[in-house]
């Protein structure tokens, strides 16, 4: 599986990915820092044990279609973090995405907007069922929340000091794309937009 943008690529985690992310997995990386810092933290010894699992469903080939999750790559095919999809409610077909490019220097470069835009076209193109695809935030993910909005997304719902980091209370934040708006947008698909 494969997805082209101008400067970065989706495809399926390969065994020489397993290296880089298991160092990005490790909690002390800044990254941790807004993507649901509200919850637990993978604790550092648990993550070879984490690499191990992957290792094996990697050896099988047993990929799930359409897939949840892809690796984001630059143009030298090295890693640099990773689309996901996850039910809000499965019962009516009602997924949200999710999205993580770990080094910061890759930040604010137009990457997650092109990752998240071939993932969201991908999972339109694959899943017939879904009408709509939800991005979940906090407010303290301001550049989440801004690439929500450049790539159309509408925000739905405020939740009001629903997350708490470093003791602070932050707003829950979530954002919604309907299957037609993304069409309207985007009529000939996200990769030909960026032509």
């Amino acid at each position: 599986m494969q997805l082209t943008a101008k400067t970065v690529t989706l495809r399926d985690i390969q065994l020489n990915d397993l290296d880089t992310i298991q160092h990005w997995l490790h909690p002390d990386h800044y990254w941790h820092q807004l993507d649901g810092p509200y919850y637990p933290a993978t604790p550092a010894e648990k993550i070879p044990e984490l690499i191990e699992r992957q290792r094996t469903r990697l050896t099988t080939g047993n990929y799930p279609d359409p897939r949840t999750r892809l690796a984001i790559v630059n143009q030298s095919d090295v890693i640099m973090g990773m689309v996901t999809r996850y039910w809000i409610s499965e019962e009516t077909n009602w997924a949200a995405i999710g999205l993580a490019i770990w080094d910061a220097d890759h930040w604010g470069q137009g990457y997650g907007y092109q990752a998240l835009g071939l993932w969201c076209q991908y999972l339109f193109d694959n899943m017939p069922e879904f009408v709509r695809l939800d991005a979940r935030t906090w407010s303290g993910n301001k550049g989440m929340m801004r690439l929500a909005e450049k790539l159309g997304f509408t925000q739905e719902a405020v939740f009001r000091k629903a997350r708490i980091v470093d003791g602070t209370y932050y707003d829950g934040i979530g954002y919604g794309i309907l299957r037609d708006e993304w069409q309207a947008r985007y009529p000939q698909g996200f990769a030909n937009h960026l032509s």
